[in-house]
């Protein structure tokens, strides 16, 4: 499947899980997010966060740069929760993973 074109299932289940976030905070988060790929819909979601994060992070200490903050930190736990529904087992790995990822 080509990931440019996110699966239906993936859009559906990060739409039901942002629906009740305050709407300038769920707009940053869907524009991160569909901007971004990912081969599954957990590396898709903490790859949108990589983007926010590096996003805040050259905004400097901004209203946009929190935003942003904001943004990656949803999306990072967006991952997690992902990763926690599919494979409960293997959510202290992918924490990790991430957490080394962002290190980087």
């Amino acid at each position: 499947m080509d990931r440019r074109v996110k699966a239906s299932a993936d859009l559906r289940w990060f739409a039901e899980r942002t629906d009740s976030a305050p709407e300038v905070l769920r707009g940053r988060v869907e524009a991160v997010a569909l901007a971004t790929d990912g081969e599954d819909l957990v590396e898709w979601l903490a790859d949108a966060g990589e983007v926010a994060l590096s996003e805040a992070m050259s905004a400097g200490a901004s209203r946009v740069a929190a935003l942003d903050l904001l943004a990656a930190d949803a999306l990072i736990t967006l991952a997690l929760l992902a990763e926690a529904e599919r494979a409960p087992a293997m959510l202290g790995s992918t924490a990790h993973a991430l957490r080394i990822r962002a290190a980087s």
